[in-house]
C-alpha cells in the first residue's frame, strides 16, 4: 500500500509527571499522509525516530508513570528559570552561613511537583 506525505509540521509540548513532577520538553516532526484510499493518518518523530503520539498515552521519561500533564513548549523552562532565579538568593545567603558556621554542605534540593506547577495555578 502505497501513501502521499502531504506536509510535516514541526511541534514541542512540555511535560510534568504527576506522580514524581519530574519536567521535560520534546520536539517532534509531524508527518500528515494520506493513503490511496484517502485515509489520513498522522506519523510522529523526536530525534529521527518514530515515537507514539504525545498526545495519546504520555509516559514520564524519569519514573515511567502515566499521570503526565501536557503543556505548550517553554512552560518547564520557564519554570526552570524562575526557580534558578529564586534560588540564586537562597544559595548565597546559605553560602554565607557555611562560611560563618563551618558546617556540612546543604543537601542537594529534590525536586517537587508543587514547584513545577505552581506558577500555573490561576489566582
Amino acid at each position: 500500500m502505497s501513501e502521499i506525505a502531504a506536509t510535516t509540521v514541526h511541534e514541542a509540548y512540555a511535560f510534568a509527571c504527576m506522580k514524581c513532577g519530574y519536567g521535560w520538553e520534546q520536539s517532534y516532526e509531524i508527518e500528515h499522509h494520506v493513503d490511496v484510499h484517502g485515509h489520513a493518518f498522522v506519523v510522529y518523530t523526536a530525534g529521527g525516530e518514530r515515537v507514539p503520539s504525545p498526545l495519546s498515552t504520555p509516559t514520564c521519561t524519569n519514573c515511567g508513570g502515566h499521570v503526565v500533564r501536557i503543556m505548550r513548549a517553554g512552560r518547564v523552562a520557564g519554570v526552570q528559570e524562575l526557580l534558578r532565579k529564586q534560588r540564586a538568593p537562597r544559595a548565597a545567603e546559605a553560602a554565607a552561613k557555611d562560611r560563618a558556621v563551618s558546617t556540612a554542605a546543604t543537601p542537594a534540593r529534590h525536586w517537587r511537583l508543587s514547584d513545577l506547577l505552581h506558577p500555573f495555578h490561576r489566582r
